[in-house]
């Protein structure tokens, strides 16, 4: 059952670090220097969706950790 979770564990880290690098900045950053930063709007159904998906897929990392950290599962 260990391993079982450690590759949950595994899967939910990467999937963790993937999602979090497709979310889109919540910044202007240097495009509202000239003014351009609403030329790369995003879509608001597809954020929304990409947060949802992140939050779950976070959950089960921080199930994971505690149920192997705190040694509920051998």
């Amino acid at each position: 059952m260990a391993n079982i979770l450690w590759a949950v564990e595994t899967v939910s880290a990467i999937l963790l670090i993937i999602l979090i690098l497709l979310h889109s900045p919540k910044g202007d950053g240097i495009g509202a220097i000239g003014g351009a930063s609403h030329v790369f709007a995003s879509q608001k159904s597809a954020e929304k969706g990409l947060n949802k998906l992140t939050g779950i897929i976070c959950a089960i990392f921080i199930l994971c950790t505690f149920l192997i950290g705190f040694g509920i599962v051998k």
